[in-house]
């Protein structure tokens, strides 16, 4: 045979189709190739997928037909279609503001944080030990937050400024014990913000009145009115709370001080939502009074993105610290006495305290607060405020000009923001025109008003006046002489040497990749949270997130800008529609606890529209996560508990007794699928079906979605909606902490009940029941483009098996567990769903070793640790995910294994009950090269106590750090040099 007859052959074997791609994504996304999933089966004692799915999903909830989303696509032609996608958005220079900005990242932050999968596939910080990267940049956030604002204590972001403000309005009220439940809320507010504060005020029974708060008054500024001169009623003995935008949204100054004196006098409180960069110009919140400031920290150098993600801020006194929402990030001491970050104050999370919460927010935007206060960090306080100059005199050059033309000034006392009133030129055809010319501006009332950012230059200033010029006139120069007028800034702010010490990009990017190298994220290795659903963050799916076409529109850009968009939002909405079974998708909610408030809101609007308001009792299952009665509370729902039998299922008893007591107020059942004990409960239909015999709707959780795509639906189980976490099943990464996104689903009946997004981004009020939960109408919109890609790449046959690999791997290491842990919980067959829990309650009995324990020690290994005392106390709850390989999951078996003799040493006495590598754990670097070592166990058991570690071996930036020394010495901004020495 010739070389050429060889190689012909050689290719006559190829098993090659022609008509797909070589850049199939499926197999890149599932950790494990046939050989390794046939060895699992094995393992597992079953000999195909399909006959351990069968022995696992309860048949009659099996889907009968393939999901209608079609082939897989490979990753060329997915990128192919995102940019055609993107090339249907039209980026106009937008001067729209109202609370979102264009923005200059700078490259090294773009580049070693947004797009830095060793920053956005960390989980949320609760592991602090190795969490002391993204842990230190949030204590730089709040810091930031607290300079900037003057007030002392600041949570580590909220979900978007809207939020925020609703999230105030609720701590008001519990500042106040729910003896005052009015909220007054300033008409110059944001009107997206007005629109979130009257959603949240509706279901928590909260008046919420909207009116004018100011007066033009003194050299060209505003001075606020006493409240009730407009409003005789409520007095201030009614009142928890007003709320302020500072500047407003037309642009104004307006001096609060007055407001904030009268509303003291009663004991009432002062909000008020603010902007980071003109705060260091201005007077800043804390020094006129008020007592919580929010705000958005997006112009600090996060994109706009069509309305996100980005970081919400909260300030406020300290003595309001357990009332306020969110996480806190607080400076505690290690075991070697060392400074270290942590969470603090845990204990006031709102997913622990359940139906007690006034928010169910546990979602932050930690990525997004990460750049923004490296942003600070990279410009300092000196190089933010030449920023703010120069976009302010911007503003006044135009101003200037305005005032040349013979236009009159909404107000002369301004930051960015300049409102022109049009007497001779009608304002909604200057926007037309405007449009013509790739130009986006704001339309209030008869006036248009202007916004300036960073991204602005003389040359858009002379566009702007010409288009303000009449026919016939000649344009004005911008004017250079024009001063705004407002009381400054005299206060020092950012004095922190971090805010001093990185200016140049070389030292900006050894101090983000210091900070990196602290934090654990799959870059390292697996982590296996149950319920968390920590999978692979394709590089394929993030890299549209940081075009300009999704990354640059202002949210309330007209809709034939938007139209790739538009089109994305379509397709991806009936796609999740066809995986969940219902006919509709809102995809606005920008976190899954938003998402269960949003469909709790339309069984509430469902309810009404059938004049059965009255129907107000919820009924959730012991095991559910805590943002469910958190929710349900803030959604206006009493909660009721249902019990869990023996084998963690619902109680179909203490449920139809339930039903039958509050059958006449029966609301809703809230359900989480596979149980949160990560079994297919058989009777999941029969429970759905007690539910509607007594008139309530069933929500269904979207948290265990992983094992349910292609196999089963929400639909098909009986639920009537429920909410999507595309950070967990579809892809979008977890960041630290944040972005995420809860877009729900429902079923036809309750698809009325949408909030109009068209209405919304007019800043209209709603003519439905329930109102927006977020401030942009699709919510984080640039994040979108990840499940997207996800989904199209995977394609409907993808799907179902990623579903059923999940399936397999949490079987597969529940069974190579078993010899050494109980499992709790399985199904009837003996096996578990895609998550499974670990017993390790006897263990404090038998050696001294605690859950905790376990986790830290796990730190040693090069793990971050399961699910912890979740549903269960003692125990630790493992989802592998379909993305980890076989040799991943053998890693963490093997830890355990190792982990579990640890243990058994103890047990027998070999090793010391009180000196032992888990009471230890974790173990530094610094800790076991230290001349001493006064331990009862070897160096080289606490630092390699697995083969593997002697490859590569991730490194604890600190001891195990001391939470009730954080908790009882409250330290949240940043300490002085001289605590590092």
């Amino acid at each position: 045979m010739t070389m050429t007859d060889a190689t012909l052959a050689d290719r006559s074997t190829d098993d090659i189709d022609l008509t797909r791609p070589l850049d199939t994504f499926v197999r890149r996304h599932l950790g494990s190739n046939e050989l390794e999933t046939r060895e699992m089966l094995r393992v597992v004692g079953y000999d195909t997928l399909d006959a351990l799915i069968d022995a696992t999903v309860p048949a009659a909830i099996r889907l009968k037909t393939p999901l209608k989303i079609g082939p897989e696509q490979g990753e060329t032609e997915t990128l192919a279609q995102l940019k055609t996608l993107a090339s249907k958005n039209k980026v106009f220079k937008s001067y729209i503001g109202q609370g979102y900005y264009d923005t200059i990242t700078p490259p090294v932050i773009l580049r070693n944080i947004l797009e830095n999968p060793g920053w956005y596939t960390q989980y949320t910080p609760y592991q602090a030990e190795i969490s002391q990267g993204r842990l230190e940049a949030l204590l730089n956030y709040q810091t930031l937050v607290t300079d900037l604002t003057a007030l002392p204590l600041a949570n580590s972001s909220l979900l978007d400024e809207a939020t925020a403000a609703a999230e105030a309005m609720a701590m008001c009220v519990s500042v106040h014990e729910h003896a005052r439940k009015t909220f007054i809320v300033d008409d110059r507010c944001h009107p997206q913000t007005i629109e979130v504060v009257k959603t949240r005020a509706r279901s928590m029974g909260i008046e919420c009145i909207v009116k004018k708060m100011g007066r033009e008054s003194g050299v060209g500024g505003r001075k606020a009115d006493a409240f009730t001169t407009h409003h005789p009623r409520p007095t201030t003995r009614d009142v928890a709370g007003v709320l302020v935008q500072y500047p407003a949204t037309d642009g104004a100054i307006v001096d609060y001080s007055d407001l904030a004196d009268e509303l003291h006098k009663d004991g009432a409180l002062l909000v008020v939502a603010t902007d980071l960069l003109a705060l260091t110009l201005i007077t800043p919140p804390g020094e006129f009074g008020a007592d919580i400031a929010i705000g958005s920290a997006q112009r600090f150098g996060v994109p706009m993105g069509f309305g996100g993600p980005h970081a919400a801020f909260m300030a406020t006194k300290s003595d309001y610290a357990r009332k306020m929402p969110g996480r806190l990030v607080g400076i505690s001491k290690d075991a070697a006495g060392n400074p270290a970050m942590r969470l603090t104050l845990q204990t006031r999370e709102q997913h622990i305290r359940r139906e007690r919460a006034t928010s169910n927010i546990c979602t932050a935007q930690v990525l997004l607060a990460i750049m923004a206060s490296m942003y600070a960090v990279y410009h300092g306080p000196d190089g933010l405020k030449k920023i703010a100059n120069r976009t302010h005199q911007l503003a006044c050059a135009f101003a200037g000009g305005i005032k040349s033309l013979g236009h009159d000034l909404g107000s002369e006392s301004f930051f960015d923001t300049v409102q022109v009133n049009l007497s001779n030129l009608h304002a909604s055809k200057l926007i037309e025109q405007a449009a013509k010319q790739q130009i986006n501006l704001r339309l209030l009332g008869d006036s248009v008003v202007v916004s300036f950012d960073e991204t602005t230059t003389l040359d858009d200033v002379k566009a702007l006046l010409k288009l303000f010029t009449p026919a016939g006139k000649t344009t004005p120069s911008p004017a250079a002489d024009f001063h705004s007028t407002f009381d400054v800034r005299h206060s020092t702010f950012l004095t922190h040497p971090v805010f001093s010490s990185y200016h140049t990009e070389h030292e900006m990017l050894r101090y983000i990749k210091r900070l990196e190298s602290k934090d654990l994220s799959l870059c390292h290795s697996m982590i296996p949270l149950g319920s968390c659903t920590m999978k692979l963050n394709a590089t394929t799916e993030m890299i549209p997130v940081t075009w300009p076409e999704f990354g640059k529109l202002h949210p309330f850009a007209p809709a034939d800008q938007w139209l790739g968009y538009a089109e994305m939002f379509k397709t991806l909405e009936a796609w999740l529609a066809d995986i969940t079974g219902f006919a509709a998708t809102w995809l606005q909610p920008n976190a899954g606890s938003q998402g269960e408030y949003a469909g709790l809101l339309m069984i509430r609007a469902y309810h009404e529209s059938r004049n059965q308001l009255h129907r107000d009792i919820c009924l959730i299952p012991t095991s559910a996560h805590g943002t469910n009665p958190a929710s349900a509370v803030i959604a206006g729902f009493k909660v009721v508990p249902v019990a869990c039998d023996d084998q963690g299922n619902i109680d179909l008893v203490d449920l139809k007794a339930k039903a039958d007591q509050h059958a006449a107020n029966l609301a809703a059942l809230m359900i989480t699928y596979p149980s949160t004990h990560g079994v297919f409960e058989e009777t999941v239909r029969e429970a759905c079906k007690i539910t509607h015999d007594a008139g309530g709707q069933v929500y269904m959780d979207g948290a265990n979605m992983n094992a349910q795509v292609g196999l089963t639906s929400p639909g098909v189980i009986g639920a009537d909606v429920c909410h999507l976490n595309l950070h967990k099943t579809f892809c979008i990464p977890h960041g630290g902490g944040g972005p995420g996104m809860g877009p729900i689903c429902m079923a036809k009946h309750l698809a009325p009940f949408i909030p109009d997004p068209k209405a919304h981004a007019a800043g209209v009020g709603q003519n439905h029941q329930s109102g927006p939960v977020s401030a942009a109408p699709y919510g984080s919109a640039s994040i979108l483009p990840i499940s997207y890609a996800y989904i199209a790449m995977m394609g409907s046959e993808g799907l179902k098996r990623a579903t059923e690999i999940a399936i397999l791997n949490a079987n597969y290491m529940a069974k190579r567990l078993e010899p050494h842990y109980a499992i709790l919980y399985r199904g009837k067959n003996g096996t578990c769903a895609h998550e499974f829990i670990v017993d390790c309650r006897a263990f404090e009995r038998s050696a001294n070793v605690k859950v905790e324990d376990i986790a830290k020690r796990l730190m040693d290994f090069g793990f971050h640790a399961p699910t912890m005392s979740w549903p269960v106390p003692g125990t630790l709850m493992i989802e592998p995910t379909e993305s980890e390989s076989k040799a991943e999951l053998d890693r963490l078996v093997d830890a355990l294994v190792l982990i579990r003799q640890e243990i058994a040493d103890i047990e027998s006495g070999k090793l010391d009950k009180l000196d032992n590598p888990l009471k230890n754990a974790p173990h530094t670097a610094a800790e076991v090269t230290s001349d001493e070592w006064n331990h009862k166990y070897p160096r080289k058991l606490a630092a390699y106590p697995a083969p593997w570690l002697n490859q590569w071996k991730f490194w604890p930036a600190v001891a195990r750090v001391d939470n009730v020394f954080g908790d009882r010495n409250l330290v949240c901004t940043c300490p002085p040099m001289t605590s590092y020495t």
